[in-house]
């Protein structure tokens, strides 16, 4: 039964009914997951503690990609995996996902022969799923492509192709799609413990975070989808169970356009720590990253450290003649990755890096599914997979996938005619019609909120009506990417944005002053020092 995407409605099928599957988890994984259950006709659920993407999986390079860097690892299956669901996604998602060229620059003979062999086994495995084959450029043609690369030296570069997204915006379509086959899915509501019968998971015990009203929630199946807090609730079902993840932080810069004015992006082959790094064009900024230090702790806003900011100024300044400093940087997002832990625990704490993202499940002996690892590119597959393993290990009625040919909510065929069409727009879709409406109501609602942000009061109107966000945080940081694309800028629009939702949500004064207070307080951690 499909319901409005509104949280009371969502919250209230949560409350007072019954499902086959429950999904723990709104990342990229569980979202997926809650997808492929439900659009395969099982009554699907999915509960999310904090907001859709809230943690790891609006936090990404933003890159729907096969793994370059695989290649040197000689994981080549994994590689031919990722680029074939990087053409699934691409054509099932045309609004949020398009074609990035990337450029290597070269200023040593060797690495002509050296990358361009490497490039060519990549187009090999995408084979027909190719985004565009890889060639090598002259001198002059790489200076066209990536403008502002440091030139002395420079004997040319490699071409080759990859994808772009925008995770947050994927999530949002994910969460979406799951309500139109029929999921209840609802933000803001917490696991705090497993219902048992004899020994066996048949429930959850939830926690409207927005009440504090608990309820119970029966389901067939619990799959554990919380990423780098995967451990917490395999715990709550086994205490004595062993960590099953490591986290490893990855960090981002974002920069002026200025530093790569350009439809080009650049991968830097060589860093400090042995990882490649990428400088890519992304919603009219130059985004950077990442590290890929080892972390204890999990946090749910991570903070970069000055190490993590000065590794990547370093290493960037390596190849852009215009080199960025600390005082270029508009914003900087850190994210925790949730690599599947090795049983033989053989890797060192400051070798993650080497870590594979391919993905694990396990099913404890009370039937709780946990998946873990992973990346966005293969979120669908991973899916597919712990959609199998639920349903087998409960006996479901088998039920085959249907998400290899499954077009995304806000799919739009035409999108790639729409010349010239911002991606602020283009990343909504067919939903850009709702925007129009609300612009056609009132012409304020499509003026720019800020000189220096994509923003208009027609998307902050549309994410609190139809987007499920719940906070100023929901809207600037995740259902816009205002808060990465200029941390002062955001701040700046925070009590306007609060009184729009205010408006849509029936918020009092000192509720939207709480918001914005709160919004703040994040956004903060984003400037750097």
């Amino acid at each position: 039964m499909k319901r409005p995407f509104e949280r009371p409605a969502q919250l209230a099928s949560l409350e007072s009914l019954e499902f086959d599957v429950l999904v723990v988890g709104g990342g990229a994984t569980g979202l997926g997951a809650a997808v492929d259950a439900a659009s395969r006709g099982y009554r699907t659920a999915l509960v999310e503690a904090h907001d859709f993407a809230k943690a790891t999986s609006s936090r990404s390079t933003k890159l729907v990609h096969g793994g370059v860097r695989y290649l040197a690892e000689w994981q080549f299956a994994l590689v031919s995996e990722a680029l074939e669901e990087r053409a699934i996604l691409s054509r099932n998602a045309p609004h949020l996902v398009h074609d990035l060229a990337f450029v290597v620059p070269r200023y040593h003979w060797w690495e002509g022969p050296f990358y361009g062999m490497g490039l060519k086994l990549y187009d090999a495995l995408a084979g027909k799923r190719s985004a565009g084959r890889s060639r090598s450029l002259s001198r002059e043609e790489t200076l066209a492509a990536i403008p502002n690369v440091k030139e002395e030296g420079l004997l040319g570069g490699i071409e080759y192709h990859d994808a772009q997204f925008d995770d947050a915006r994927m999530a949002i379509s994910l969460a979406r799609t799951a309500a139109a086959h029929g999921a209840s899915i609802s933000n803001r509501v917490r696991c705090v413990g497993l219902v048992k019968e004899g020994g066996q998971v048949i429930g959850a015990e939830l926690r409207d975070e927005e009440r504090g009203r608990v309820f119970r929630t029966r389901a067939s199946v619990v799959i554990n989808a919380t990423g780098v807090f995967a451990d917490e609730l395999r715990r709550v079902d086994d205490p004595r169970c062993a960590a099953g993840i490591r986290a490893s932080r990855g960090v981002h810069l974002v920069l002026p356009r200025e530093f790569l004015p350009s439809d080009h992006a650049i991968m830097v082959p060589h860093t400090d720590d042995g990882r490649v790094l990428f400088v890519i064009p992304w919603h009219g900024r130059t985004l950077v990253g990442t590290t890929d230090t080892e972390v204890v702790h999990t946090d749910i806003e991570p903070r970069a450290s000055d190490e993590d900011i000065g590794f990547i100024l370093r290493n960037a300044a390596r190849y852009l003649a215009r080199e960025p400093k600390r005082e270029d940087i508009l914003s900087v997002y850190a994210g925790l990755r949730p690599l599947a832990r090795p049983t033989d625990e053989a890797v060192g704490e400051a070798e993650s890096k080497k870590v594979s993202r391919e993905h694990a499940i396990e099913v404890s002996s009370s039937g709780l599914v946990t998946i873990t690892g992973g990346k966005w590119t293969t979120y669908r597959r991973m899916a597919e997979q712990v959609v199998d393993v639920a349903m087998e290990t409960v006996g479901l009625e088998p039920r085959q996938c249907i998400t290899e040919d499954l077009p995304l909510f806000g799919f739009d065929p035409n999108i790639e005619s729409d010349a010239g069409l911002a991606d602020a727009r283009r990343h909504y879709g067919s939903e850009r019609v709702q925007l129009e409406m609300i612009e056609r109501a009132d012409r304020f609602h499509a003026a720019p909120m800020h000189v220096s942000l994509p923003l208009t009061p027609s998307e902050v109107i549309h994410a609190a009506r139809h987007e499920m966000a719940r906070s100023v945080e929901d809207v600037l940081s995740r259902r816009t990417r205002s808060l990465i694309l200029d941390a002062r800028a955001a701040i700046e629009v925070a009590p306007e944005t609060a009184r729009l939702m205010a408006r849509e949500l029936g918020w009092t004064d000192a509720e939207a002053e709480k918001s914005v207070s709160e919004f703040v307080e994040i956004a903060r951690g984003y400037i750097p020092a």
